[in-house]
């Protein structure tokens, strides 16, 4: 895989991606001081929707910004695999 350099989207990828780690932190925690299920599933589904939408974000800008140029079908085939 090639080494490029950041896209338009990377640094609020991260950001979003850190948000989402600092929420599963919380979620362990959760866990461990025996909190309803409910709380701790409806945190799991926040997370999971947060790193979702950092994917597509990731891939459109991928798509965006690297096949645009007239790459390969087989790349696009390949990052779309991951939607």
């Amino acid at each position: 895989m090639n080494s490029q350099l950041p896209h338009h989207h990377h640094d609020e990828i991260a950001k979003r991606l850190k948000r989402a780690e600092g929420h599963l932190r919380s979620i362990v925690t959760m866990i461990e001081e025996g909190r309803s299920c409910l709380d701790i599933a409806q945190q799991m589904y926040a997370v999971e929707k947060a790193v979702s939408q950092a994917k597509r974000t990731l891939i459109q800008d991928h798509i965006d910004h690297c096949l645009e140029d007239g790459s390969s079908l087989k790349e696009f085939k390949d990052i779309t695999k991951y939607l």
